[in-house]
């Protein structure tokens, strides 16, 4: 209960009345004379009763005032000259001739000026006073024309309580204590020294919010920081604008409040952990908003009286610790994040919202709000915004109907969009990556860019001070080598709260096409059929011809030689394609007859060597986490017994467990990726033999569907293991140097004499000597060469000599690496923070690079979703080289390099992306075409 002060107080003796002593002692003294005059004259006189009054019921009745008061800045905020925030010498700096996007006018204004930061603000924007310049010293950065932003704002960030690397103990994001637990707090599990800061403002982040887990119903309250490191050097420190009340700070009832923030979590997440259904969640949240409820009608009906003046018998104020928070959301001081995929869920959640009359602030992941607009609309007060991907997805079965046109969907109904990371699901310093990709696929240029800074200021109650570019705002800005919406947009400087993030950052100059924003494909069909087919359209192209098919106003066409070396020929204007292979290419002055052949106009579009994937488990499992869709996880014989009837170590071939048409494979085949390798799934050492297949397949009985059955064996050696890295090398030594006896020790021995190529997916710096050493042992031993290749390859780049040395090529998955364990830490960032990346690195010192899909941590199973964004991914590794990798470097490396280091036998005329409106590389353009000599064909979208 709260301990509120009650005061003391004197009585008559005679009378036994009581009186209450104010704070004046000469008070005090007429109390005791009145007291004695009743005593006197009280055989005419019945004295009334006083009640007894509060000694501090100024302050309860300040509360009591303030009980619905709503958050909001202090009406003095925007008259103020110097930040909270700001830190004794910070210097001020002139940011001067930028390109501004101000996120004013609904994102539309664009100013050619400058920006001066002084005091942690935003002091001028456009043409600053010269007055006002002098008056400061200041440093000068001239933009030159270049991008400045706001900073980035991550609203659905686990940074800090989800340290990275993840080591036992650091990962505080989840308590497993109870369903409801609205009284726990993300701040008191914040590590200060989780890697993914400085990452994070590398890619322009400077505001996160910090959420619990999704574990329980209610997770907790989660918090608002900025990510530049204070002197403090303490969690405290990074908070904005933290709840009177935290770390001793007195509340001042006259003052209105600050929003705080509450993490609840819907569907599958707390159903699973708690082993319940969707209807024992909704319960007890109910259950628990209901309690809430009844303590806030106590603490009404206690405010009733006391603003009355009816102090007799009142007694303290009621409050329980365990729900003030809740009480607090009734209320509408609580900003209500909730982490919801499903419109079951959504629907479910607003009812609730709806019952106890609290408006909910946005949906988190929500992939299916875009399915239920009018569900949004129905919000109380107002339509929560939905926090969503760009393409993550069908990682469970929450996440299966996940559309890449959701953002574009929902901002057509008039509902407000978010872009979030997750992090680290999606690292968060790639989140303005996700407003690409919403851009890509419909989002207009100012509500892309507005999803990552305005809108989620607005949502979490704080765009009276950040999201905007705007005197007075707090001087959190980017300045962009790009557009931001242009692929691999690199911050060249962050501020937060006017202190520049980086000493000395290493830029690299981007081409004149990426600093406007990208001239984005239509994409109204495939949303009308994603509404139509409620998230499910089919995908499968719309034609598939034999036949002869002639590509006009194809701008670039780039084509493999004998040796698979990617090459640009001549821009032909025509290319004509017959049976799935090209076969002529030319000028119109030398076209003789189009009779009877398909004419597609590329518009200035391209011709180039199809993707390969490598590095996910495409084509083994539909839904990650839904075993019923997946092939399974083989037997690894370091940890675990193998059956009997599996015979003495059986090698298990992917090729036996291949699923076709699952609708990863025909959106990645739908955006450039012709085929696929992968080797079957495990959590050990030993996997398989990898399979090479053809994703435009409908089953493996097709022509070219299965192209390559065996393609190598693979392995992996990583620090996590049951087993240690000492006994997996051991292991591997005795596999390929002792005479087989089995066919899995058969197949080993295949691969120590060069026969088939040996892939180990490995990412410690230290194991990767080992290796290479092991390597050195076998080929001496049989006086053969052998084919080894690593995926992974986190800290390959500390090796890229040696590795060179060895003739050992490296598959990057995922390209840009992030700290996710200790076997990752030692990552080479790229740009701004290293001169180079890790593909630019090895590819420089003569290593065969390949590059796997982004995904996320957790193995190739987590990747399957990302395989269509290899083109991004490619691009972004060539664009942030500075030079070095050229455009047929960045494509061998996700065709042509694949197929070498994992010894692929290619056909003689090979798999082509056909583009309409630019090349594979840019955002402007669209794959509208397959054709493929493998199976024949050629498959128009």
């Amino acid at each position: 209960m709260d301990k509120t002060p009650m005061s003391e107080s004197i009585h008559s003796p005679k009378t036994g009345t009581r009186f209450p002593v104010g704070r004046s002692p000469l008070l005090a003294l007429l109390a005791l004379l009145l007291a004695s005059n009743l005593a006197v004259f009280g055989f005419f006189y019945q004295p009334q009763s006083f009640a007894e009054v509060p000694l501090h019921s100024e302050t309860t009745l300040a509360r009591c005032r303030a009980l619905n008061a709503k958050p909001a800045p202090p009406p003095s905020f925007n008259l103020r000259t110097k930040s909270d925030r700001f830190q004794p010498g910070t210097r001020a700096v002139l940011v001067k001739n930028a390109t501004i996007w101000t996120g004013r006018v609904d994102g539309l204004e664009v100013l050619k000026g400058d920006i001066f930061l002084n005091g942690g603000l935003i002091v001028g924007v456009g043409v600053v006073k010269q007055s006002v310049l002098n008056s400061h010293e200041h440093d000068i950065i001239d933009a030159q024309g270049a991008w400045v932003t706001p900073g980035i704002v991550d609203m659905h960030s686990h940074l800090a309580v989800g340290s990275s690397p993840e080591l036992q103990g650091s990962n505080d994001g989840n308590s497993f204590n109870g369903l409801v637990l609205p009284f726990l707090r993300a701040l008191d599990s914040m590590n200060t020294h989780d890697d993914g800061f400085s990452l994070a403002v590398a890619g322009g982040v400077t505001t996160s919010l910090i959420l619990p887990g999704s574990a329980d119903a209610m997770g907790g309250q989660g918090f608002v920081i900025k990510l530049n490191p204070t002197k403090e050097r303490s969690s405290s420190a990074l908070l904005l604008e933290p709840p009177f009340g935290i770390n001793g700070s007195e509340v001042d009832y006259n003052v209105a409040p600050r929003w705080r923030h509450m993490k609840h979590a819907c569907g599958e997440n707390p159903a699973g952990v708690y082993a319940g259904t969707r209807m024992d969640t909704v319960w007890s949240v109910r259950k628990a908003y209901d309690e809430a409820r009844t303590l806030k009608s106590s603490q009404d009906q206690y405010c009733a009286k006391a603003l009355a003046g009816q102090w007799a018998g009142l007694g303290n104020f009621p409050t329980e610790l365990a729900l003030e928070a809740l009480v607090d959301v009734l209320r509408g001081k609580f900003k209500v994040q909730t982490h919801c995929y499903e419109a079951v869920d959504i629907d479910a959640f607003l009812r609730l919202a709806n019952e106890f009359q609290f408006p909910v602030a946005s949906f988190h992941h929500a992939h299916e709000s875009y399915l239920v607009p009018e569900v949004l609309k129905r919000g109380y007060g107002h339509p929560p915004a939905s926090a969503i991907f760009g393409s993550f997805s069908r990682y469970k079965r929450e996440a299966y109907r996940h559309s890449e046109f959701a953002a574009r969907i929902l901002a057509d109904n008039g509902l407000k969009v978010i872009m979030k990371s997750d992090h680290s699901a999606i690292v968060s310093r790639y989140l303005v990556h996700e407003a690409q990709q919403a851009h890509y696929h419909g989002l207009s240029t100012n509500l892309a860019l507005a999803s990552v800074t305005s809108t989620p200021a607005e949502v979490l109650g704080l765009d009276h001070r950040i999201g905007f570019v705007k005197p007075g705002y707090d001087a959190d800005i980017i300045v962009w080598d790009s557009h931001p919406l242009a692929i691999g947009a690199t911050p060249s400087q962050v501020f937060i709260d006017g202190i520049p993030q980086f000493a000395s950052p290493h830029i690299s100059k981007k081409p004149a096409s990426q600093q406007r924003a990208p001239k984005t494909p239509n994409f109204d069909k495939e949303i009308k059929d994603t509404i139509e087919y409620e998230g499910l359209p089919p995908l499968e192209p719309a034609t598939q011809t034999a036949g002869t098919v002639l590509f006009r106003n194809v701008s670039s066409f780039w084509n493999r030689d004998e040796s698979g070396e990617v090459h640009m020929t001549h821009a032909p204007e025509n290319v004509l394609v017959e049976d799935g292979a090209i076969v002529w290419s030319g000028s119109d002055a030398e076209l003789t007859s189009i009779d009877g052949v398909t004419v597609v106009d590329l518009q200035g579009g391209s011709i180039a060597p199809a993707l390969v994937s490598a590095g996910s488990a495409l084509g083994l499992q539909e839904i990650q986490a839904e075993d019923s869709t997946a092939d399974g996880a083989v037997f690894d014989p370091l940890s675990m017994e193998i059956p009997t009837i599996l015979g003495e170590q059986t090698f298990i071939r992917a090729a036996d467990g291949l699923q076709f048409a699952t609708r990863d494979a025909l959106l990645a085949y739908r955006n450039g990726v012709a085929s696929a390798i992968v080797a079957p799934a495990g959590h050990g050492v030993f996997q398989g033999l990898s399979v090479a297949f053809s994703l435009g397949s409908r089953n493996k009985l097709e022509k070219g569907a299965v192209f390559q059955e065996i393609v190598a064996v693979h392995v992996s050696v990583s620090l996590g293991f049951a087993s240690s890295v000492s006994t997996q090398i051991a292991t591997l030594r005795r596999l390929l140097l002792d005479s087989p006896k089995n066919e899995h020790e058969f197949g080993f021995q295949q691969a120590s004499k060069g026969a088939i190529p040996l892939v180990i997916t490995v990412n410690s710096a230290d194991v990767i000597a080992s290796l290479l050493l092991l390597k050195k042992e076998v080929e001496s031993h049989y006086g053969k060469t052998i084919q080894l290749t690593f995926v992974g390859g986190a800290e390959a780049h500390l090796l890229a000599q040696e590795i060179a040395a060895a003739g050992v090529g490296v598959i990057l998955t995922p390209p840009r690496s992030f700290p996710y364990s200790w076997e990752h830490r030692r990552i080479l960032a790229g740009p701004p923070l290293t001169a180079q990346s890790s593909a630019a690195l090895l590819a420089s010192h003569g290593v065969t690079v390949g590059l796997g899909p982004q995904g996320v941590f957790g193995g190739p199973s987590m990747s399957n979703w990302a395989v269509r964004n290899l083109r991004f991914d490619m691009a972004w590794v060539a664009l942030e080289s500075a030079g070095t990798i050229s455009k047929e470097a960045a494509l061998a490396m996700v065709s042509s390099n694949i197929e070498k280091l994992l010894g692929v036998r290619s056909g003689p005329h090979g798999e082509f992306a056909v583009t309409r409106g630019g090349d594979l590389f840019s955002l402007d353009a669209k794959v509208i075409a397959m054709v493929s000599s493998k199976r024949g064909v050629v498959d128009l979208f």
